[in-house]
């Protein structure tokens, strides 16, 4: 149900970057790079906005990364996609912050997964919320949760890699990503049987 989960309405594969801008953002041409920068802008967003909420806070992260994207086209592999390539370094940047910032702080004190509600109503209730609703319930999942649920259903990592990304077991992913589940579980079966009690 939640890997590679894909909510209605969130946004389409953002424009295509040839390989002629490529070059000229190589070439370190304003117009261009201004260009690319428009190119990504929605998708740089809409990942950062997933991983933090703040939105002056995410527009910080999304332009660190794509100032990382201006920086490294050089080292690029052709064969390499441009836009999963873009995406990876958009994604890695976020995380980097996030490791900054959590070394700042002490880490929290694990609280034991809420119970799995299972519901038939929550599937097809998921199947029709939009992305921006599904982006405020993930509000009431504690960080460090929502990050790792956001990088192993959203973004489609692995616990092995999210392990390395976080400086954490994959055990601990894993329970991560069944707290979140079980937080989200319960928050979208109160919203179907409210949902369902209103229509009736």
């Amino acid at each position: 149900m939640w890997k590679g989960v894909r909510i209605r309405g969130r946004l389409s594969a953002y424009r295509m970057v040839d390989e002629s801008l490529i070059a000229r953002c190589i070439r370190e041409e304003p117009k261009a790079q201004y260009e690319m920068y428009r190119a990504l802008y929605g998708m740089m967003m809409s990942i950062c906005s997933r991983y933090e909420r703040n939105r002056q806070d995410a527009a910080a992260l999304m332009n660190q990364g794509f100032l990382k994207i201006l920086q490294n086209l050089g080292k690029k592999r052709s064969e390499v996609p441009f836009e999963p390539w873009a995406r990876r370094i958009v994604i890695n940047t976020v995380i980097d912050g996030y490791r900054k910032e959590r070394e700042r702080k002490e880490q929290e004190t694990m609280e034991q997964p809420l119970e799995q509600i299972p519901t038939a109503e929550v599937n097809d209730y998921l199947r029709q919320m939009e992305a921006e609703a599904f982006a405020e319930l993930l509000e009431c999942v504690p960080k460090m949760s929502r990050n790792v649920f956001n990088l192993f259903a959203i973004d489609g990592f692995a616990h092995a890699e999210i392990a390395q990304l976080l400086n954490i077991s994959e055990g601990t992913s894993k329970w991560h990503v069944s707290n979140a589940r079980g937080i989200l579980q319960q928050a979208i079966a109160r919203l179907a049987v409210t949902s369902n009690s209103t229509t009736r």
